[in-house]
Formats: structure tokens, C-alpha cells, sequence
């Protein structure tokens, strides 16, 4: 006969909800079980990366990510590498933005979540449920927020039911809001904003979807210091995720490099005077 103790530990191993099962189980896991050790939001900026800019869009089809690579810290560039968009699962992908090494643990933790809902329910969670389950991690967040570590991701993926690309905004206290058309967030996301309103038109195809998503990090990254744009010495493009019926699809280098090109070649002086 299994111990009582061992059958109620087996119940909530197979809780569909992988960070409830930590919570109750080893809340030190948790990436919201950290101290931020007496920082106050003004230092908390220059001690720890920052991810910056995330734009989404829908286009006929499906739903369009993308990222720029810069990372900071107060006025440093922490990084120009860093990668700000991830598959969540097959049909999903998700945007950080905000305190970049907590971002990317709730990241790590929402994919084993989504993994963990499969295995024991043997089906996909649905997108509504993905974006609820999010919301909740953000909002464990909240007393690392309120000392500056905050993190505000975007939220996308392809409804496999309405058969239609949705996207997903959230504010620091686990808020979420379902977008239509377009959105951004991070430093940048002002001037993105502005861009993606003149450039996105209903039923875009996939590769200009991919050259708007270009352009309006370009013109972020024009106006916002914590934003890289297309660095073409370095040859880093921004991390771009397309999802439709078919799941998710990382844009190949190439394309990105053509796509900036494209771009740079538009705002140059010859390009404003051809």
C-alpha cells in the first residue's frame, strides 16, 4: 500500500499546473521567490540587464513576433546579442521585455508549464489558457516589480480553434489584454508603435510582415538608445518568429539581412532621392 504522504505527493505531481506544483513543493525554484536584496527601482536599472524593445503584429494567416538584440544597464549596452523572443510552444512564441535574467527564467519555466499541461492532459492547452497561465506568473512577479525588476512580455500564438493569429499584451501586475492588429512593448515600443501604425496594413503576407517588423525596430532604434538596430558590421539581425497552422518558424539570417538591407537602403539619401 502507497504512504498517504506518498499518494498525496503523487496528486500533485500530476497537477496539470507545473509552477503550482513548485509553489507547493519547492517554492524556492520560483524566479519570483528572489530578493532583490534592498534595491530600489534606480539602482535595480544599472545593476541588472535590461531587455528592451518586442513587437507583434498579425498578418493574413497568422502572427508575427520580433525582437531587437540590445541589452542595458542604465547607459551601458550590456549586450548585443541577447535573444528576446522564444518559441513558448509549438503553436506560441514569447516576447520578454524588462529585467532580463528573471524574464528569461519565466520564460524557461512557462515552456516546461506548457510541456508539463501536455504530457499529463495529452493535448495542447488552449491559447486562451496559455495567456491566463502567463498572467499569473507575471503577477508572482509583482514584488520584484515594485523594486524595479519588473518584466512585461508579449504573448502570441495561432488559435489552432478560431484559426486566426492572436497576440497578447500584460502590465506588471499580471494584467492582460488581448491586442488586435499590432502592438509593442519596452523602451522602444513608443516609437515602434509609431512606425507599425503607418506601415501595417490587414492581410499583410508573410514577407512583409517580416519588413514592417524590421523597420519599426529600426525607427525604435532610431529614437531609443536602449534599442540595436540591424548591426551590419557585426551582422546581428533582429530575432524574428512567424506563427500559422503550420507552428512556428524562426526567419532565417538571410532574410532578416535582406529585409534590413532593404531598409537601410530606403533611408539612405539616394534611396530618399530615387
Amino acid at each position: 500500500m502507497i504512504p498517504e504522504d506518498a499518494t498525496a505527493s503523487i496528486g500533485r505531481a500530476a497537477s496539470t499546473s507545473f509552477s503550482g506544483y513548485l509553489g507547493a513543493n519547492h517554492p524556492d525554484l520560483l524566479p519570483s521567490s528572489r530578493s532583490a536584496g534592498g534595491l530600489t527601482p534606480a539602482s535595480a536599472a544599472t545593476v541588472a540587464p535590461h531587455a528592451t524593445t518586442i513587437v507583434s503584429m498579425t498578418y493574413a494567416g497568422g502572427v508575427l513576433m520580433a525582437g531587437d538584440r540590445r541589452a542595458t544597464m542604465g547607459n551601458i549596452i550590456a549586450s548585443r546579442h541577447i535573444e528576446k523572443v522564444f518559441p513558448a510552444d509549438m503553436f506560441s512564441v514569447l516576447g520578454i521585455a524588462g529585467s532580463a535574467g528573471i524574464a528569461l527564467d519565466i520564460m524557461r519555466l512557462f515552456q516546461v508549464e506548457l510541456e508539463h499541461y501536455e504530457k499529463i492532459e495529452g493535448t495542447l492547452m488552449s491559447l486562451d489558457g496559455k495567456a491566463n497561465r502567463l498572467a499569473a506568473m507575471i503577477r508572482a512577479n509583482l514584488p520584484l516589480a515594485l523594486q524595479g525588476l519588473a518584466v512585461v512580455p508579449l504573448f502570441a500564438g495561432f488559435d489552432t480553434v478560431q484559426r486566426v493569429g492572436r497576440l497578447f499584451s500584460y502590465d506588471v501586475t499580471g494584467g492582460r489584454y488581448e491586442e488586435q492588429e499590432h502592438h509593442s512593448v519596452g523602451s522602444g515600443a513608443a516609437f515602434a508603435r509609431g512606425a507599425l501604425k503607418k506601415l501595417w496594413k490587414p492581410n499583410l503576407d508573410e514577407d512583409r510582415a517580416v519588413r514592417v517588423a524590421v523597420e519599426s525596430l529600426y525607427d525604435a532604434a532610431d529614437d531609443d538608445s536602449a534599442t540595436g538596430g540591424p548591426d551590419v558590421v557585426r551582422q546581428l539581425w533582429p530575432v524574428v518568429y512567424t506563427v500559422n497552422s503550420a507552428g512556428a518558424r524562426r526567419i532565417p539570417e538571410r532574410e532578416l539581412a535582406l529585409a534590413a538591407a532593404q531598409v537601410i537602403d530606403s533611408r539612405s539619401v539616394a534611396g530618399r532621392e530615387a
